[in-house]
């Protein structure tokens, strides 16, 4: 069409596009694995062990950009490609980081990681939203996005039993050995690392073989692709034009200020999960302490299913309020109530976390009504999740400086309740507008 979007879904380009959002998922949940790690291993305080994520989603947004710009240059396929490629690199660092066996290596491997992880949410949530009829983008985003639990809970079980396998409490274990013996017992645990990434590899160089062997559609404006062929008369927006035109959508940029609160929470939440566990149950091993993120997982994927069928038959905007309304009260639970319910607490707010990243993705894109700023708008969507790299920093500091894991949880509490808030003034909108 005009706008970009397909007339029709290309059902195998669009199954093979959605099969890659549970591999950002798997890099994203091996990551809480990392950090409960890395924190014993290298010593580290909560707020050091955050910058894991920092070093993650900080590569999401100094990439975002350069991905956008690469696919109106060129096509989604080639970024994609591209994506997989440093995502390929990223998790071949991680053999000779295991053995050099330093922070700043691991981070550097996780940075490169994430720079694939940009280029393929740039190009691949955008994608699925444009292959197909402009009225069911929602649903197609939310579709693909219902397979990244699945990509998460792998991660995880991949953690469970390659990482943290053979040993209870790396804490514990720790405790009490010498120097020497401390270096040995380190390297023996960084060995263990390489083991989830062998396993990642290989489907990643399956999936670069697929998207290279496979014809994909163009799915772009017009107006870029009759630019990109050299048409008369038609002249594609510089990449500082789509910029100025973005920035002066206020409404396409409260979407993107409540992408960055809600990357920001989610990531605080699940990071936190398994040592809040740790602090809450005594003498719960690392391994059982993984059980409640695979329920997390879980969780998470019955709330998206809950919410597609809900966004059929209601407003999704009546959808969302209601979720962001009882995923703020239960982390008010999770931050007050010392008792293993805490746990669940922060367990169930997944369900919540459910349908928000891809509805409010969605909602933005759907703002920016001159469609060829479109691959722009899906850079500063994936650049928003630079949240995760500051909000988890806010919480671990809160952490350490109140000597409380359980209490840190009012920063994701406060983060949902302000994007409650931001699908509340949408709703309000949108129902003026019908009027």
């Amino acid at each position: 069409m005009d706008n970009g979007y397909l007339s029709k879904t290309p059902i195998w380009q669009y199954v093979l596009v959605s099969l890659i959002f549970p591999m950002w998922g798997m890099a994203a949940s091996l990551n809480d694995i990392l950090i409960t790690q890395f924190k014993t291993v290298f010593t580290l305080s909560d707020t050091a062990t955050a910058f894991v994520q920092s070093a993650f989603y900080g590569g999401y947004f100094l990439i975002a950009l350069p991905a956008a710009y690469i696919i109106r240059k060129n096509t989604y396929k080639t970024a994609i490609m591209t994506g997989l490629t440093f995502f390929i690199i990223g998790c071949a660092m991680f053999f000779p980081a295991s053995h050099m066996a330093t922070y700043g290596m691991f981070l550097a491997a996780i940075f490169v990681i994430a720079i694939g992880l940009s280029f393929l949410e740039t190009s691949c949530d955008t994608y699925s939203t444009m292959m197909g009829p402009q009225e069911s983008a929602n649903r197609r985003i939310n579709i693909s996005q219902t397979l990244i639990p699945f990509g998460d809970a792998m991660g995880i079980i991949l953690g469970k039993y390659l990482i943290f396998s053979g040993h209870s409490n790396l804490e514990a274990e720790s405790a009490g050995l010498s120097a020497a013996q401390k270096a040995a017992f380190n390297k023996e645990v960084l060995l263990l690392t390489l083991k989830p990434y062998k396993y990642i590899l290989f489907v990643l160089l399956v999936l670069l073989v697929l998207v290279a062997i496979t014809k994909m559609p163009y799915a772009k404006a017009k107006t870029d692709l009759a630019a990109a062929q050299g048409g008369a008369g038609v002249k594609q927006p510089s990449l500082g034009e789509s910029i100025n035109y973005l920035l002066h959508n206020t409404r396409f940029m409260k979407a993107v200020g409540a992408q960055f609160l809600y990357v920001g929470i989610q990531t605080c939440v699940w990071s936190f999960t398994i040592r809040l566990a740790l602090r809450i149950i005594p003498g719960i091993t690392d391994h059982a302490a993984t059980n409640y993120m695979i329920i997390s997982y879980g969780v998470w994927f019955v709330g998206k299913l809950c919410a597609n069928w809900l966004m059929e038959r209601f407003s999704i905007t009546k959808v969302m309020i209601w979720y962001c309304l009882l995923g703020t009260v239960v982390l008010i639970l999770t931050a007050t109530i010392h008792s293993p319910i805490a746990i669940w607490g922060a367990v169930a707010t997944g369900f919540f976390f459910g349908p928000v990243y891809p509805t409010i993705y969605a909602h933005g894109l759907d703002q920016v009504t001159e469609k060829q700023h479109t691959e722009t708008g899906g850079a500063f969507m994936v650049m928003s999740l630079v949240g995760g790299a500051f909000v988890p920093v806010i919480m671990g500091r809160v952490s350490d400086l109140s000597g409380s894991m359980q209490l840190s949880f009012i920063v994701p509490t406060i983060g949902f309740a302000l994007i409650l808030w931001f699908f509340l003034s949408e709703h309000k909108k949108g129902a003026a507008k019908a009027a």
